[in-house]
């Protein structure tokens, strides 16, 4: 089994990840996925990533039908927007990934297209994004990826690996992708939404027992949130050394630059899931209204 042809939904901070590394490899067998004024805009001014511009090759859903891969990076919010597309996109032999950092995506995607098309995945990577200009880590872990249904390496999987090795972009496949998904999204939790109500850099759960103390309070409560559906999520105490102190995340990235969090993807999958599993988490629901609070104060809704 080989990858040959793929298509990208998603061209942003994470989508770009992939961009120069498959265009190199696959050529014109590789797009990226836009119409309308996306499509032109991309066309005529394309991206710059990591200081070199790019002028990816674009096409429409249609075009990229069949495709063997299809990589799903928009962000939360724009995940229905896609699923029609995406169906029309999807032939039986297609794999689906998609790198958004919850652990729901693949649920809402199965829906769509068949839980049989999907391989499992979460994405490490410090990523930032101003304008059509991208910037990323370079020796980030990248994509990690596996299945949901059995620990073995499977042909699809070990096709994946193949083609991110010649396209140059790290990756790594794992035995135990819900556990690691899970385990990645208790850190978003912990790490990424107080700072974003804060205004403060990474290091602050450092210097600060006040802010660590919530941290420790929305980590407890993903853990806890995790063992009722069968997943073990530890609390990682080495963690700080490998953070910059004054890292911002995505979620106050966002909130740096006036656009709507991905909160729904964070504490309301969390709240969703806990109210399923009958089970409280107070602080994950005033997260969650504290950062809606600042979504309504950039958009001048509130003073």
């Amino acid at each position: 089994m080989e990858i040959r042809t793929a298509a990208l939904i998603g061209a942003g901070a994470v989508g770009a990840f992939f961009i120069r590394g498959l265009s190199g490899t696959l050529g014109d067998n590789f797009c990226v996925i836009a119409d309308g004024e996306r499509a032109a805009r991309l066309r005529e001014h394309g991206l710059v990533i990591n200081g070199e511009q790019v002028f990816p090759n674009v096409c429409s859903p249609e075009e990229a039908a069949g495709a063997d891969l299809i990589l799903v990076a928009t962000k939360y919010s724009g995940l229905p927007e896609v699923l029609k597309d995406l169906q029309h996109m999807t032939a039986p032999h297609t794999t689906v990934v998609s790198t958004l950092n919850g652990v729901d995506s693949e649920e809402i995607l199965a829906e769509a297209v068949g839980a049989q098309h999907l391989l499992h995945a979460y994405m490490i990577i410090a990523s930032q994004r101003v304008g059509n200009r991208i910037d990323y880590n370079l020796d980030a872990p990248g994509l990690i990826y596996g299945e949901k249904d059995t620990p073995e390496e499977t042909p699809r999987a070990r096709a994946l690996g193949r083609l991110l090795e010649k396209a140059g972009i790290s990756h790594r496949f794992t035995s135990e992708i819900q556990r690691e998904q899970w385990q990645k999204f208790a850190l978003n939790m912990g790490n990424n939404l107080p700072q974003a109500i804060l205004n403060v850099g990474y290091e602050a759960y450092v210097d600060s027992e006040h802010v660590r103390f919530i941290h420790d309070r929305l980590f407890d409560e993903t853990i806890r949130v995790a063992a009722a559906y069968g997943i073990k999520v530890v609390y990682d105490e080495n963690r700080h050394g490998r953070v910059r102190p004054e890292a911002r995340f995505s979620t106050l990235q966002d909130i740096d630059a006036g656009r709507r969090t991905e909160i729904d993807m964070f504490a309301g999958v969390l709240m969703k899931k806990a109210a399923e599993a009958g089970i409280e988490v107070p602080y994950t629901a005033f997260t969650y209204h504290a950062i809606r609070a600042l979504e309504e104060k950039n958009e001048g809704k509130i003073r």
